[in-house]
């Protein structure tokens, strides 16, 4: 099943949605990872180690380092991953407004990390894409 690919639908039918919580991007290295019994939100092996994102609590409690808090937006259209300009328009707007945004795109919706002191923020100006 392909999700959208014209821009024009995907910005009228961005739907954001903000999640509870507070999230947090960490490096491990391989052993640590596997030993950690981990359940990131995600994971990606990069040469320097594997990046995870995990609940701020779980950071905490393994006293797992970290340097930014997040909050979590998704746009819960399906987009298809092929959509050419979605997270372009999305992560300009959010950089004229002078909000950071780490974007991950899964197979069906693009998720997106932001500052949790910009969350509310972010959220009405993704709400405004979509009149």
């Amino acid at each position: 099943m392909n999700g959208e690919k014209n821009l024009d639908i995907l910005l009228n039918s961005i739907n954001p949605h903000l999640y509870d919580g507070e999230f947090v991007f960490c490096t491990l290295d391989e052993k640590s990872y596997r030993d950690s019994e981990l359940e990131p939100l995600s994971m990606f092996r990069e040469t320097e180690g594997i990046s995870v994102v995990i609940d701020k609590k779980v950071a905490d409690e393994l006293s797992i380092p970290y340097s930014h808090v997040w909050s979590l937006i998704t746009c819960l259209i399906h987009s298809d991953l092929t959509a050419v300009g979605f997270l372009a328009v999305i992560t300009r707007k959010l950089a004229e407004a002078g909000i950071s945004v780490n974007a991950i795109s899964a197979y069906y919706h693009d998720y997106l990390f932001v500052p949790v002191e910009k969350a509310q923020s972010a959220l009405n100006l993704l709400k405004k894409l979509g009149k």
